[in-house]
C-alpha cells in the first residue's frame, strides 16, 4: 500500500510530533508500505522519510523545480519526482497513494488536506484520508469541520468518513494499512 502523509517542513516546537513522525515512518515500513510525501529533508518531512530509509523501506518524494533549486530535496529516498508546480505535486501524490494521512504542519499541510478532502467529497478521489492529531494539534480545525456541518456547508457523512486518531498505529489501523 503506498500512504501518502502530508507534514510540516518544521519539526514543531514538541518533541511529541517528531516521535509520531518517527513511529509514523517505523509502521509504513513495518507493513511493507511505501512513503508517498513531498520529497524535502527538513522538518517532520525528512523525519518521517529518514525512518522509512532507515528501516529498508521504499519512499518516493514529489518536489517542484522551485524547491528543488532552494536544495530542500532529500536526495537519501528510493525515488524523487521533479514536478513544475505544487498542484502538479499534489496531483502525482494523489495517483500514487492508497491512502491518505496529515500530520501536523503549516499552510502547505493544511493546503494539501484541504484539496485531497474536497477531492475526496466530489469522487475524484476514493482513498482513505485520515489526521494524526498529536497532542490534540487539529483540535480546532476538527472543531471547525463540525460547525462547517452543524451550519450546513458540509455534509456529515464526508466528515464521517474522515478518520482522526492520536497515534499512528490506530489512525492506519483505521485506514486499512494495519489489518491487525
Amino acid at each position: 500500500m503506498n500512504v501518502c502523509v502530508f507534514c510540516g517542513s518544521a519539526a514543531g516546537a514538541r518533541n511529541d510530533y517528531a516521535d509520531a513522525a518517527i513511529e509514523m515512518g517505523n509502521l509504513i515500513c513495518k507493513t511493507q508500505s511505501s512513503l508517498i510525501y513531498g520529497g524535502g529533508n527538513i522538518g517532520l518531512m525528512g523525519i518521517v522519510a529518514d525512518e522509512v530509509m532507515r528501516l529498508g523501506g521504499h519512499v518516493i518524494g514529489v518536489i517542484p523545480d522551485f524547491l528543488l533549486q532552494r536544495e530542500v530535496a532529500h536526495k537519501g529516498i528510493t525515488q524523487l519526482e521533479v514536478v513544475n508546480s505544487m498542484h502538479d505535486r499534489k496531483r502525482r501524490m494523489a495517483d500514487l497513494a492508497d491512502a491518505f494521512v496529515a500530520m501536523p504542519g503549516g499552510w502547505g499541510t493544511l493546503d494539501e488536506l484541504a484539496e485531497i478532502l474536497t477531492w475526496k467529497q466530489l469522487g475524484l478521489i476514493h482513498a482513505s484520508v485520515g489526521i494524526l492529531n498529536t497532542q490534540g494539534y487539529f483540535n480546532p480545525l476538527i472543531e471547525q469541520m463540525e460547525l462547517m456541518v452543524k451550519e450546513g456547508f458540509l455534509q456529515a457523512n464526508n466528515l464521517k468518513e474522515l478518520k482522526i486518531s492520536e497515534t499512528p498505529h490506530q489512525l492506519l489501523l483505521q485506514l486499512g494499512v494495519i489489518t491487525r
